[in-house]
């Protein structure tokens, strides 16, 4: 295991020292948003890792007619929690769901659970979010910062509170070119954007947001700013800590390799990518990705809790959890990796050979989109139409291409994200902690990792069984010679439809033809 960069006083080696796992012992742990995809890997590796952890309540919602006991059954059901079920399945009694909704106000908890978690809860973490790029204004600020504003307010009750963790994201300062781990002034006043969404009708707000949001991107990275500001002002002397992941991507290691629930960020993308409909995307090719694995993020907050309460004097810490600095890939690098192992392990039902690249050209991204994305889409949903069946593709080209424009902000620009405080952390651990909870991201190996991340997308997104993979392959090895000769006659029609429109490309023809035929004659002669 790579060794992490000195900087801590708080060693390993000090005779006080309070494993990770031994800190957990018979505490109560408080998570919001914890059946969504960061939430549940924070709930399984607390479980497993953490053996003598006395309870953790998940806030939840009643949900598509479910009630919370019932979404509690499905949420441990699910193969992320597979190795607790086969070999500690007494481990999944210590999850106690919480009746509550993060946009409601008091996050709709009872007052009865209210005082009990006020009296039982020691460790916080804070995950729930809307992760949505496109997420109306109203929704993103009740969520991202009247969720977490209330929280902290819920968190001022707790009598032993040794930590909160708050989940934020490297991109909140997306304006700046090198982020440090500190918090830095917001956008706007957070109070003025609440009373502002608060009080105009709905439509109105939509009209003002692009000016509100000024020069970010999106109402995610705007909201999770001022989130931080909010919480900076209210936390007071609570024990508070800032985790800023960048693009989070399945898991690395734990508790299943590659395991991945949902179709954000690239996962939607690079899952259109293996079935061969989606080719071209606009960015920087040579430009950091900065992607981190799932169970890297989660393991550096469960440490950031413990150094928290073991340094509460220190004051708010961030930490910035990112490759980009110790353990980079590029874009390029990324899609083209992606591509190797879509075509080793090809998904099932693929419609062409997956291939394409990341360009910085407009024009040409625009040019084969046309081509590559909507021209055969229109041909597939004509072909629908006339077999009776429903078309759907250019829908679904749509969709991606909205999803693609989302992600263009972050694929054409990079960042510096300093994690001086992440490296100490990794540092101050004992050498049991450093691989219990992993968090070092130069032990990534970024081939290894994305062939993981494609099989994972592959088994939990498509639900496709190993079993498939021998007649995928077979059928991407045909569509690779339908590929190849697809390409052969296009380039032959174009060089047809130019040479007979075209009397230069004609004369240079039968220059070509003339050399070539002179030279054979000579070679003939000699």
């Amino acid at each position: 295991m790579a060794s992490c960069v000195s900087g801590s006083h708080f060693g390993p080696t000090n005779q006080d020292y309070v494993p990770v796992a031994d800190f957990y012992a018979d505490k109560s742990v408080f998570v919001t948003g914890g059946t969504g995809f960061m939430g549940k890997v924070l709930v399984e590796k607390l479980l497993r890792s953490c053996p003598k952890i006395k309870r953790i309540y998940l806030l939840m919602r009643p949900k598509r007619g479910q009630d919370v006991a019932s979404r509690l059954t499905e949420l441990t059901q699910s193969p992320l929690f597979e190795t607790l079920r086969r070999e500690r399945p007494q481990e999944l009694t210590k999850i106690v769901p919480i009746v509550g909704d993060i946009t409601e106000p008091e996050l709709g908890i009872s007052p009865s659970d209210q005082a009990m978690l006020c009296q039982k809860v020691s460790v916080v973490f804070h995950s729930a979010a809307t992760v949505k790029f496109d997420e109306k204004l109203k929704l993103s600020v009740t969520i991202n910062m009247l969720g977490t504003q209330q929280l902290v307010q819920l968190c001022h009750r707790m009598m032993g509170l040794e930590a909160l963790v708050h989940v934020s994201t490297a991109y909140c300062n997306c304006e700046r070119e090198r982020v440090e781990e500190t918090v830095y002034a917001p956008p706007a006043h957070p109070e003025h954007v609440v009373t502002l969404v608060q009080t105009l009708p709905d439509d109105l707000v939509d009209r003002i947001t692009p000016d509100l949001v000024g020069d970010r991107p999106n109402t995610y990275t705007f909201t999770k700013a001022l989130a931080e500001d909010m919480l900076i002002k209210e936390c007071g002397n609570l024990p508070v800590a800032i985790v800023r992941p960048s693009i989070v991507l399945s898991s690395l290691r734990e508790p299943v390799k590659g395991w991945v629930d949902n179709w954000n960020g690239p996962n939607g993308i690079i899952a259109a990518v293996g079935k061969g409909i989606f080719r071209t995307m606009l960015g920087c090719g040579t430009r950091v990705a900065d992607l981190v694995p799932v169970d890297t993020v989660i393991n550096l907050m469960i440490v950031c809790a413990w150094r928290t309460h073991m340094r509460r004097g220190d004051g708010v810490m961030v930490y910035n959890c990112c490759t980009g600095q110790q353990n980079p890939i590029t874009w390029r690098d990324f899609v083209k990796t992606s591509f190797k192992y879509m075509r080793k392990h090809p998904f099932t039902d693929v419609l062409w050979y997956p291939g394409g690249d990341i360009t910085n050209s407009r024009l040409k991204h625009g040019t084969l989109s046309l081509l590559q994305h909507r021209a055969p889409a229109l041909l597939m949903d004509f072909i629908s139409k006339s077999t009776g069946k429903k078309p759907m593709m250019v829908r679904v080209q749509s969709k991606l291409e909205k999803a693609a424009a989302c992600l263009e902000y972050f694929t054409t620009r990079q960042w510096a994200f300093a994690d001086d405080n992440v490296q100490a952390l990794c540092e101050s651990l004992s050498l049991d902690d450093r691989h219990t909870f992993d968090f070092n991201v130069r032990n990534i190996d970024w081939d290894a990792y994305i062939e993981s991340y494609v099989l994972g997308i592959r088994r939990f997104l498509f639900k496709e069984s190993p079993d498939t993979l021998g007649k995928s392959r077979a059928l991407l090895r045909r569509l690779h010679i339908v590929h190849i000769v697809t390409q052969i006659a296009a380039v032959f029609f174009v060089w047809r439809f130019l040479f007979y429109r075209s009397n230069m490309l004609r004369k240079l023809w039968r220059s070509i033809i003339d050399m070539l035929t002179r030279a054979a004659r000579l070679l003939a002669i000699a």
